[in-house]
């Protein structure tokens, strides 16, 4: 069994050994404080050295950049010194995984005359934003060999909730009239309870929950892993690198004015 470690910090922070239950933290003033000690603790906890890792899996985002930078960095780091194989995973393409296993998992014998599912994966962008994509997941749930593909109908972006709405029902009218039967929208991911009012004008919404994929314990942990050493097979030579989506608020200062006669400073 290949010891893999876990790090994600596109909201709070989660940290484990696959196999094991995560340490997940919510408080926003202190996960980026404490992480550097609960991965030490999940090490310990499932009775490893951080030498015994071999492979790191950490999250890119989409998510805001102070977190998303902390939980980056400490895991290239711990790569550098252990050795460990590191991986980068999006946040939103496993929301959608998860929501696929668990509707399959809920399926009856008339689940092929119910409308198919799409899901809107969020993340909590601040601001009054989420970060967003739109997926049409397939796959078998009874093949645990096979992870669920996930085919963006609206890839990655930023938006208003507002704006989200809108791209989301154009996309799905689209997608009935391509495929001749109705679909439904499950919307997963945090933000998603903030901006329910919003988001409840999805002309076919189905479920709303404000949950997380890594929410799910050692089940979450795992199918999170799993999806992205399945995505790294197909690109195996992909950096890991933040997905902020958004500009960065820091901007290069105006040239200071003249003094005295003397030439104002210059940019770098």
């Amino acid at each position: 069994m290949t010891h893999t470690l876990v790090i994600d910090t596109s909201y709070g922070s989660t940290v484990g050994i696959v196999g094991h239950e995560p340490i997940l933290e919510t408080d926003s003033r202190t996960h980026v404080e404490r992480l550097q000690g609960d991965i030490a603790r999940a090490v310990d906890a499932a009775g490893l050295r951080p030498a015994d890792l071999e492979r790191i899996v950490v999250g890119v985002g989409p998510a805001p950049f102070t977190g998303l930078r902390a939980g980056i960095v400490a895991a290239k780091a711990l790569a550098f010194a252990t050795g460990a194989e590191l991986i980068g995973r999006d946040i939103l393409a496993p929301q959608a995984q998860w929501n696929h296993l668990r509707h399959a998992a809920m399926a009856t014998d008339g689940a092929k005359e119910a409308p198919h599912t799409l899901t809107l994966a969020v993340n909590d962008a601040r601001r009054k934003q989420l970060y967003f994509a739109l997926y049409d997941t397939h796959g078998d749930a009874e093949d645990s060999a096979t992870m669920p593909v996930t085919q963006p109908l609206i890839g990655m972006d930023i938006d208003y909730p507002a704006g989200i709405v809108a791209r989301i029902n154009e996309a799905v009218r689209t997608w009935q009239e391509t495929h001749r039967r109705p679909a439904i929208v499950d919307v997963v991911g945090h933000g998603a309870a903030r901006y329910e009012q919003e988001l409840r004008d999805i002309e076919r919404l189905g479920e709303l929950r404000g949950e997380s994929v890594l929410d799910q314990g050692a089940a979450g942990l795992e199918l999170f892993a799993a999806g992205a050493i399945a995505a790294c097979h197909g690109a195996p030579a992909a950096p890991v690198e933040p997905l902020y989506l958004r500009r960065p608020d820091a901007e290069v200062p105006n040239p200071l004015k003249h003094v005295l006669g003397h030439a104002g400073a210059t940019k770098a």
